[in-house]
């Protein structure tokens, strides 16, 4: 069997902010309706609370992002995505649940720094304001002229995914967005 590589492994640039390819990352998109028995059955099963909408929630190495009124999106170690992907047949038997394996779709990338709002504001429509934009939230939004959704993991710290064939424009785009030099100074650090 081939090791599994992430999309730009290795890729990292300092500037403004530090930008880094994450490792290969186990994502379990699920689709369902949000009704109170479906929240119930999925928070039991996953050991995470429901996120409200535009909201995530995370415990170690697991997160469930809010993604549509309809769509989730389940972040835990790759090589647990084969047993969820069972659990969650088991769980929801005559359900109506997509339960789909993502992991080789999308690239993470983790960016930090006091500057974080300043770059994601150079390239993204989405307004990364503090009282518009808070840690734990995430958006579906563009990374200049590609899909891209962002989250928020903390005050200087966000975690941003696009599909996976656009990963080198992306990595660009946000290294550039950070050179030093280009401060805007519309969100202080």
């Amino acid at each position: 069997m081939s090791e599994v590589m992430a999309p730009m492994q290795g890729a990292h640039s300092d500037g403004l902010v530090e930008i880094e390819a994450l490792p290969p990352l186990g994502q379990i998109a699920l689709r369902c309706e949000f009704s109170d028995d479906y929240r119930a059955k999925l928070t039991g099963l996953l050991g995470l609370s429901f996120p409200e909408p535009l909201k995530t929630t995370a415990e170690g190495e697991r997160a469930l992002l809010w993604m549509s009124p309809d769509e989730l999106l389940l972040l835990l170690p790759y090589d647990e995505v084969p047993g969820m992907l069972a659990r969650l047949e088991e769980t929801f038997p005559n359900w109506i649940l997509l339960a789909a394996d993502v992991s080789d779709m999308r690239a993470h990338f983790r960016l930090r720094g006091p500057h974080l709002r300043d770059v994601l504001s150079k390239i993204t429509p989405a307004d990364m304001a503090p009282g518009a934009f808070a840690p734990g939230d995430v958006r579906r939004s563009r990374l200049a002229q590609v899909a891209a959704g962002y989250w928020l993991r903390g005050p200087e710290e966000a975690q941003v995914f696009v599909f996976r064939s656009v990963a080198d424009y992306a990595f660009r785009v946000m290294s550039v967005a950070a050179e030093p030099g280009g401060e805007v100074g519309f969100h202080p650090a």
